[in-house]
């Protein structure tokens, strides 16, 4: 057998064996039916046992244009613009989880995959009437088998933050009084009327509340007892609702109610609207009797919560675990979680870091990692596992236990593979980085990098994920060289025979990107193009033809101000109607970043 065929059938072994590994993977799929407290309970063991947790996500879409995606030139800024505009669109369909241990090349991993779907439960208009579809998404995973109809009707909602405490104003949910408001003493002859009054049909309240207690009445007197002291009943627990006009009211509402806390507990009734519309003393016979109302309503308030958050309450199991998280392409995954789960994204990439870290502290980019091995920007998953199993020998053991499965198994399906696969690239690229929670030493005695030094990078990805992409694997033939956007223009608006239109090398219909490697020639090529005065003749010829221009400063104010065309040429025609060639605005962004340089992307004007 020749070398060559020798090579060949080993590299079809291996990825034979992968395929058959991924059949065997036991991921737990969790949907409303089987969405309980034990399960919770199961979920934050194995987060607080792990050392880190991979998170892969399945949308229903990502862009609606192909521009619309994360290309190859995009810096940080535009990738995390495009990924907003995709995640203020889009919904989470599958969110698969992977608590996991690394020792050594041992990688024991406890997955979980969690159908969502965004159902208003609550009847309050949250957390979704509408949202997109990418037809290629819903395509993809109709191929491995997803169950839109169980999606639809057993798909585990959720609210975010935000929408929980917008929500729990709209149902006029009850809050413990005494840890509420900070009550402040009277300071004007009005804030001492008032508060002379709402004591005095407070005291006469609960002294009538007292002596009913003390002996039997006739249920009619108990009645007519009741209307005349406007006295209502929580539970079987007498009770009086105080009307407030604000906030200041409620302050001075449970000052004097602090005269009668060993026989009051005070609630706020929010407003629909925001704000507290009354407070209500409950009175309890005894101090016992007190200690178990408590109780009682923090249990109450609790379980409302959960079903207020549903699925919500893993995303915060995580964030309270602390634990670092790791994923793929992690800028378009947590502009969703973040969106989905926290509230609305902030305008920039800077503030969405600073309101991100809040809540998971540590982040690892599998990008960042590949980065420091492969000399390309960017790699999908089963790309990225080839080229280290081609280049490097570390073989990771993959243990899924078995022990304690509380639900029902994938059946054969792939659902939530991806996020194994995230797992198993993580262990491998530490293994070949040498790298760990903790500093390590290297061979040569010194320090190496910890996964710390990796976080909270945000590293634009231009690759679709292994259950988006029905394309075979393939690395990129392209090499990275440092490039100004600056140096960078877009055309659009050329002739089909012109030599531009024969180049398959479309951003969108009839708009290309043009490179100009030397400095100041994009300047001095768009001054031309915009004031025409042009010295070529062909390329005059080619602008008295339609030919536009524009910088990479107006394709990023297409996306500051969200000018979502679908095609590019239309939106660039926009942002230079609101900003003209030249943009006034500062840009705050190094104008040097690296770009994967490849034909089908980027055009070298000096090929033309």
């Amino acid at each position: 057998m020749s070398r060559r065929r020798l090579l060949c059938t080993k590299v079809s072994a291996r990825r034979t064996a992968a395929v058959d590994d991924s059949k065997r993977w036991k991921i737990k799929q969790v949907t409303k039916s089987n969405f309980t407290n034990d399960l919770l309970e199961e979920v934050n063991t194995h987060i607080l046992n792990s050392d880190f947790i991979a998170v892969s996500l399945q949308n229903s879409g990502s862009y609606s244009a192909p521009w619309q995606r994360v290309l190859p030139f995009d810096t940080a800024e535009t990738a995390y613009l495009k990924a907003k505009h995709a995640a203020e669109r889009f919904q989470v369909l599958q969110f698969a989880l992977c608590p996991f241990t690394l020792r050594a090349s041992k990688l024991t991993a406890h997955p979980f995959n969690f159908h969502l779907f965004p159902r208003d439960e609550l009847k309050i208009g949250m957390p979704s009437y509408s949202f997109s579809c990418q037809t290629s998404y819903l395509t993809s995973m109709a191929r491995v088998g997803f169950d839109f109809n169980a999606c639809i009707y057993d798909g585990i909602s959720y609210l975010s933050r935000a929408q929980e405490s917008a929500a729990k104003h709209q149902m006029g949910n009850l809050v413990l009084g005494a840890h509420a408001v900070q009550s402040l003493p009277a300071s004007s002859i009005a804030d001492a009327l008032f508060s002379e009054r709402i004591k005095s049909r407070v005291a006469h309240w609960r002294d009538a509340c007292k002596d009913s207690n003390s002996r039997i009445e006739d249920p009619l007197v108990q009645s007519l007892r009741k209307l005349v002291l406007r006295s209502e009943e929580y539970g079987s627990r007498p009770c009086l609702d105080i009307d407030v006009c604000s906030e200041r009211q409620v302050e001075l509402v449970l000052e004097v109610l602090k005269d009668f806390s060993d026989d009051l507990v005070p609630l706020l009734i929010l407003s629909k609207h925001g704000g507290t519309q009354a407070v209500r003393p409950v009175f309890v016979s005894s101090k016992d009797d007190k200690a178990l109302f408590e109780d009682e309503l923090k249990i109450q308030e609790e379980e409302q919560s959960k079903r207020i958050r549903g699925f919500r309450e893993v995303i915060d199991l995580i964030s309270a675990s602390q634990k670092p998280v790791v994923a793929h392409n992690s800028i378009n995954d947590f502009t969703f979680i973040h969106s989905k789960f926290f509230g609305p994204l902030p305008p920039s990439i800077s503030d969405f870091k600073h309101s991100l870290r809040s809540f998971f502290p540590c982040i690892v980019d599998l990008n960042r990692l590949i980065k420091e091995v492969s000399p390309l920007k960017s790699l999908n998953i089963p790309a990225a596992l080839s080229y280290l199993r081609s280049r490097f020998f570390a073989p990771i053991d993959v243990e899924i236990p078995d022990e304690g499965l509380s639900v029902e198994l994938n059946e054969g399906k792939i659902h939530g593979h991806n996020v194994i696969r995230i797992s198993q690239l993580f262990a491998k690229l530490c293994l070949v980085l040498k790298s760990g929670r903790s500093v390590l030493q290297a061979d040569d005695g010194h320090k190496a990098l910890s996964i710390e030094d990796y976080a909270n990078i945000f590293y634009p990805c231009s690759s679709t994920s292994l259950e988006n992409s029905g394309e075979e694997v393939s690395i990129s033939s392209g090499y990275t060289r440092k490039l100004s956007c600056e140096n960078l223009v877009f055309l659009w608006g050329f002739r089909h025979e012109t030599p531009l239109g024969e180049l398959k090398r479309l951003l969108s219909k009839g708009c290309v990107v043009v490179a100009f490697w030397k400095p100041g020639y994009s300047e001095a090529f768009l001054e031309e193009v915009g004031h025409g005065a042009i010295n070529c003749e062909a390329l005059r010829e080619m602008v008295s033809d339609g030919l536009r221009a524009a910088s990479y400063e107006t394709y990023k104010n297409v996306l500051r101000n969200g000018i979502w065309d679908a095609d590019l040429a239309d939106s660039l025609e926009k942002a230079l109607m609101l900003t003209g060639y030249s943009s006034s605005e500062v840009d705050l962004e190094p104008q040097a970043f690296e770009i994967c340089w490849d034909d089908s992307t980027v055009i070298n004007l000096d090929d033309l």
